[in-house]
């Protein structure tokens, strides 16, 4: 075996270390990587060099070497595995140089020459296959058996007569006996095997009208009209057009309350009182009604809805993220590559025509608005890229149908009843994309904002937030990774600024996130290792608790009023903003950061984000606190419950759990198996108690945990025709909530809710929260009752020994008085036996 030392002639191990890394622009990792480890430096400057910084030069050791060398360029190479005990090595060979550069070309296999013509038929060689079908052949080996019939010659050509007789009196006749039952013997059966199945009954019925007497019948009319001077005197009378000017106006505004309003809403139920006296949740008159639907036949043609947001300010505009269908048994896309990825928005007044579209790099799996401005929005891609986009432009655009607009008068001049204008939706290019480099290697799943409270540092460490808007995005994907971006402007950023050359910018694209497009790197990037077994988790979905300051941490989100486009004035230019240096911030010492991840495979990660310092001084999380593996297939919802934090809703397979962290033994509450995939699900916004599911079968399930946990309280089997992808509730008004329903065809139905279910009974919040508590000392009592067996065993077997009398230690004279007793008594005994 060669040692560590050991290198090739044509090679030379060098240590560069920082300053002359930055000096000859091969930073390692940066210009330099294990992709990309080649540099060329001129001879002239590594001399120079040499002459400037004499002994301090790594490169004064190899002067002789460098002088040696027939080029103008030496090759560096970047050992990032210290093949040769050293982080860069020198390539003092012009042939070695260009061999890296050129390897040579594998060879090819010579191509067999094409026939052209009919194939010739070759003579037949025997390998011994004849041999072989000779000995497998059935072959005549025995004598055969011969038998002679023969007959009187006086009975040839007698006449036959045939008559009754008893054939068991007959000789050589043939008799039968049919078998009977015997009444003097019987078996009794005591097992018998038999098969059953449940089905349903079915009857065919059919029914045809006797018609006896058939006869063809034929029957002509045409309508009854005006002459043409009648129609001319008609449609020049003051009486018709007076008519049309007097119900017009009221004809547009019956059209504009319809899409406005519900027409079909009761307005009994909403002169109701208030539920004080009684409880709403035991009340469900009625279900799920379906309100809208939205389906863009341009645009969803063989996609899906993978993820819904409804705008957080903007009254009716929800959007949808549509990502291509796969074949389940190629797993390749049915979309053709020169189909572009899109972000619709909808909105109330058109259900026929999105009112926005936002263009992605790649098809989008998860996308959220920004906390602080509801104009910005990030997504995350499928080829693991991240991407953000400003609609601050379009603002106007989306608010123009809206209810609250003001009263506009009818114009019935300007009224087209054939209106074939063709509506162009505007198109939103993305601001803002991260360098394919530092992209995830697999789609980005989940991806949130980080609250305005805090940020965090390189390190990971949680610091105070002065600006007190989101500047922060955390990304998950099946690669083993958790990412965190800032969008602010960071320091490699305005040094590969500086380098660039000046680009043009993409027609109709913001300069919002200039500074960001395809240089953006993250922040930091962390794996969790398995806490079993080698390897790393591959978390699909996550969900962040956050507690920075005291107080009760229980109770819904403040949400922002619904009406106009809301922008906050203190979100400033963000090309304008720096990442600070963790130095000038203060660590939140007292932060308690928690992190929820569910995985592929089923299984539910929790995680304590507490930063502690390893044996080399750097800082590390604590990693997975632990991990359990109650659903049977990939985890597709990770959400936290809005009036309680410590709560979490995880579903996946054919159940779901909720969690409460601090409780490691596993979910306070588990549902029973379902006969259909769960695939999406969301807790109530209004009701501590209701849980959303959505299945396989396109149904939707309403779970009410103050009642029963077995099953559903409502099951709203018609919420789709396909499979539903995503589901998201939203509160427009204290009367008025709705529920989003994304399928597997592009569809988006809009369900409302009845007043039942999301009007919350009185104390709820406290009865829910008895209910988990209850939960909470059920499963603690049954771990405890696991572990109790083995400890009172052990405890029980204690007093015994303590309970039994120490007997005297005997003194040696009263040893040998007991033995020679027994002597005695044994020559007595055989005495008597002889």
């Amino acid at each position: 075996m060669k040692p560590k030392w050991y290198h090739p002639d044509d090679v030379l191990p060098l240590i560069v270390t920082s300053n002359t890394q930055e000096l000859f622009g091969c930073r390692a990792d940066d210009d330099v990587t294990e992709e990309n480890p080649y540099k060329l430096l001129k001879k002239d400057d590594i001399l120079q060099d040499i002459q400037t910084r004499a002994a301090v030069s790594d490169f004064s050791p190899i002067k002789q070497t460098v002088l040696d060398y027939p080029e103008e360029e030496l090759l560096l190479v970047y050992d990032r595995d210290y093949t040769y005990n050293s982080n860069f090595y020198l390539v003092i060979t012009p042939e070695s140089k260009n061999r890296l550069f050129s390897p040579p070309e594998p060879e090819k296999p010579e191509e067999e020459e094409e026939c052209s013509g009919p194939p010739k038929s070759k003579p037949w060689v025997s390998l011994g296959s004849e041999l072989e079908i000779d000995n497998e052949s059935v072959k005549t080996i025995r004598p055969k058996l011969q038998y002679k019939l023969s007959r009187l010659q006086r009975n040839f050509g007698t006449p036959v007569s045939f008559s009754d007789q008893d054939p068991a009196r007959a000789k050589n006749s043939y008799a039968e006996y049919d078998p009977y039952e015997d009444s003097r013997f019987s078996i009794k059966q005591m097992e018998r095997d038999c098969g059953a199945q449940a089905v349903h009954r079915v009857q065919s019925l059919t029914t045809q009208t006797q018609w006896i007497i058939k006869r063809n019948m034929f029957t002509q009319y045409i309508p009854r009209e005006f002459s043409d001077e009648d129609k001319e005197k008609i449609l020049q009378s003051e009486s018709l057009k007076n008519f049309c000017m007097s119900v017009t106006p009221g004809v547009l505004k019956v059209l504009q309350q319809e899409q406005l309003m519900n027409i079909f809403s009761d307005d009994w139920s909403d002169l109701e009182t208030e539920a004080d006296d009684g409880d709403w949740s035991t009340k469900i008159s009625e279900g799920l009604m379906l309100h809208q639907i939205f389906r863009d036949q341009k645009n969803t043609k063989d996609k899906k809805i993978s993820c819904i947001t409804w705008h957080p300010t903007i009254y009716g505009v929800l959007a949808v993220a549509l990502t291509a269908k796969k074949d389940e048994q190629s797993n390749e896309s049915r979309i053709s590559p020169g189909r572009a990825s899109l972000i619709c928005f909808h909105s109330f007044s058109d259900p026929c025509d999105p009112q926005l579209l936002l263009e992605c790099p790649d098809d989008i799996f998860a996308f959220e608005f920004c906390p602080s401005d509801p104009n910005i929005i990030v997504g995350g891609c499928a080829n693991g890229q991240v991407a953000l986009w400003d609609i601050s432009a379009h603002v106007t655009h989306l608010q123009a149908p809206q209810a609250g607009s003001k009263k506009v008068s009818v114009n019935t001049d300007a009224l087209d009843l054939d209106d074939n204008r063709e509506k162009k939706t505007p198109v939103v290019r993305c601001c803002g994309l991260s360098a394919l480099e530092s992209r995830h290697k697999a789609p980005v799943i989940d991806i949130h904002w980080l609250p305005p409270t805090f940020e965090m540092s390189r390190t990971g460490l949680v610091v105070e937030n002065r600006l007190n808007i989101s500047v922060q995005i955390m990304s998950c994907s099946p690669d083993g990774f958790l990412m965190l971006w800032d969008v602010r402007v960071q320091k490699q950023l305005i040094q590969s600024a500086v380098d660039r050359k000046p680009q043009s910018t993409t027609s109709g694209a913001p300069d919002t996130f200039k500074h960001l497009d395809r240089t953006w790197k993250p922040l930091t990037k962390v794996s969790f290792a398995r806490i079993d077994t080698s390897g790393e988790y591959t978390p699909l979905k996550f969900s962040l608790g956050h507690d920075t300051c005291a107080g009760n941490n229980t109770g819904p989100a403040t949400e922002k009023p619904v009406g106009s486009g809301y922008r906050s004035e203190l979100v400033p230019d963000y090309s304008r903003l720096r990442v600070p240096s963790a130095k000038t911030l203060q660590t939140l010492e007292d932060a308690n950061i928690k992190l929820c991840i569910g995985t592929e495979i089923g299984e539910t990660v929790f995680i304590d984000w507490k930063m502690e310092k390893d044996d080399s001084g750097r800082l590390r999380n604590t990693g997975p606190l632990h991990c359990f593996n109650i659903h049977h297939s990939c985890v597709n919802t990770v959400q936290r419950s809005p009036f309680f934090k410590n709560i979490i809703l995880t579903i996946g397979g054919y159940n779901f759990a909720i969690w409460k962290e601090g409780i490691m033994h596993g979910p306070i509450i588990l549902s029973p198996s379902s006969q259909q995939l769960y695939t999406t699900g969301c807790w109530s916004p209004s009701r501590p108690a209701i849980i959303f599911t959505g299945k396989e079968d396109g149904s939707v399930e309403v779970w009410n945990l103050n009642e029963k946990t077995n099953e559903p309280v409502y099951v709203h089997s018609q919420a789709s025709e396909a499979k539903i992808t995503s589901i998201k509730p939203w509160t427009a008004s204290p009367k008025q909530h709705f529920l989003a329903v994304g399928d597997d065809k592009g569809a988006v139905s809009v369900l409302q809710i009845p007043k039942a279910l999301y009007h919350p009974s009185k104390n709820e919040q406290s009865s829910v929260e008895k209910y988990f508590e209850r939960e909470e000392n059920r499963l603690k009592n049954i771990s405890s009752n696991k572990e109790s067996p083995a400890t009172q065993k052990k405890e029980a077997g204690e007093p015994r020994m303590r309970t039994e009398p120490e007997k005297p230690a005997k003194s040696s004279e009263e040893n040998e008085e007991e033995y020679r007793k027994e002597y005695e008594e044994y020559l007595v005994m055989e005495e008597i036996c002889c």
